[in-house]
């Protein structure tokens, strides 16, 4: 399952690759949108409430990418350049990393939890308490989700994105069965809904670190984590330089990653002050797009994957050819997204909002909702192409610095329209066009930087 990907054909290697990473994906997705689900038939407060704290997990994505793209990058790159000794080392600082930052942020939102939730300002006060819940027992699962994301990362760098694919589905499967029966049987609500999400999650870690040490499969024949390894070996691993190499590397996406969450948060304040079945709508509009990103973000991952490869073995035609397939194939899923979104509200709003089918103001509040967020999908598809790509060369700022500015640019934009005749649509809209603007400018961005580099040789 390991592949060199500096050989073969190159479509073929990149969606081979690339579907079970975007499967992965989507899998992460589905426990989210597995909640939204049964917590959207107990009521659209409990769906509010699990929404908001879920912005949190969001927020943790810009630490979690730490571990996983330094495993990506540092480990691609190693690989191609045929040091297998520097691979296995930048996999394992960055499964330390991923574990510290598991582990403070946990910590964070058990302690900060209240003035969290309190920053939405919800008109509802249960809302906010099942928001307090929700965030308190997500936060016990941190850890577990961090280092998965770091032992994924050094497999989908060695060419191997089928087994944490098959385990994450064998999670969510176990999410699947757990939650209805927390949230109904059980009557736990939305702690139950949390606690089942925690609970496959550390299944899933137990897992793939067997995997990762025993599986025919595994990125490196062998693999030392805690058994027979001294504090002392693990400072060692730390400063080595490793980890230096790993927080330059990932700061840029960090922060990148950080500020989108924040100021979506901001958004989300707006939204709050139309009432709370606005943030439901807006929560289950952003599930579904996740379709459409979720996907661009697994072709991404394979795309910093094989750029990694072919970056440490000098072959930048192969890199060429690889973005224009990559750009195709997700140009043409962002617009199979925009049909589903544009003509499949109505199915949507149904499944996932049944507390508010007798409404048919807000039955068309929400599909007008989804058309606007279907605008901008072809273009959203393109960011991946490009931040992945400069990713996979080690250059992880000209994509941070076009996505966050793009994303300050939408908290004054969302503002000023939601005091027009627009209001809540006029919040959407701003969402829509400033997620369409970061694919359109890092994508003139990275092309600029290729003419660059042909015109002086590099």
């Amino acid at each position: 399952m390991n592949r060199d990907l500096t050989q073969g054909k190159i479509l073929g290697t990149l969606v081979r690759l690339a579907l079970p990473i975007a499967g992965g994906q989507i899998m992460t997705m589905a426990y989210s949108l597995m909640d939204m689900f049964w917590l959207g038939r107990v009521s659209g407060y409990a769906l509010a409430a699990a929404g908001v704290a879920g912005l949190f997990m969001w927020l943790s994505v810009g630490l979690m990418l730490i571990g996983r793209v330094g495993a990506e990058v540092g480990v691609a790159q190693a690989r191609g350049g045929g040091d297998i000794d520097a691979a296995y080392r930048h996999s394992r600082v960055a499964v330390y990393v991923a574990a510290v930052l598991g582990i403070l942020y946990g910590a964070f939102l058990l302690t900060f939890r209240n003035p969290l939730i309190g920053f939405f300002n919800f008109q509802e006060a249960h809302v906010a308490a099942d928001a307090v819940t929700y965030t308190a027992i997500t936060a016990v699962g941190m850890p577990a989700i961090f280092v998965t994301s770091a032992i994924t990362g050094a497999f989908v760098a060695s060419g191997n994105a089928r087994t944490p694919f098959l385990i994450s589905a064998g999670g969510l499967l176990l999410n699947m069965g757990l939650t209805p029966l927390f949230v109904f049987p059980l009557g736990m609500g939305v702690a139950g809904a949390a606690i089942a999400s925690i609970i496959a999650q550390n299944l899933v870690l137990i897992v793939i670190l067997t995997a990762l040490k025993t599986s025919k499969n595994r990125p490196f024949e062998k693999y030392r984590l805690l058994a027979k390894v001294k504090l002392r070996t693990v400072i060692d691993d730390l400063r080595s330089g490793t980890a230096n190499k790993i927080f330059k590397l990932t700061l840029p996406v960090c922060l990148e990653n950080t500020a989108f969450p924040l100021l979506t948060m901001i958004t989300t304040r707006f939204e709050a002050g139309f009432g709370a079945h606005a943030v439901s709508m807006s929560r289950v509009g952003t599930q579904v797009e996740s379709l459409s990103w979720l996907v661009g973000a697994g072709f991404g991952a394979a795309l910093t994957a094989f750029v990694g490869q072919n970056f440490g073995a000098g072959k930048h035609g192969r890199i060429s050819t690889g973005v224009k397939y990559t750009t195709v194939l997700l140009i043409l899923w962002g617009a199979l997204v925009t049909l589903i979104m544009w003509f499949g509200g109505g199915v949507v709003f149904e499944i996932f909002l049944p507390d508010y089918a007798a409404d048919p103001d807000k039955r068309r509040l929400f599909i007008t909702y989804m058309r606007i967020l279907a605008a901008c999908q072809v273009f959203a598809n393109l960011e991946y192409v490009a931040t992945n790509a400069f990713r996979g060369k080690g250059r992880t700022i000209p994509p941070s610095v076009v996505n966050i500015t793009s994303n300050v640019i939408r908290v004054p934009l969302a503002f000023f329209l939601s005091l027009t005749p627009l209001g809540l649509l006029g919040i959407w809209t701003a969402i829509s066009f400033t997620g369409g603007l970061r694919g359109v400018c890092g994508c003139i961005w990275y092309w600029i930087d290729g003419r660059r580099s042909k015109n002086t040789g590099g």
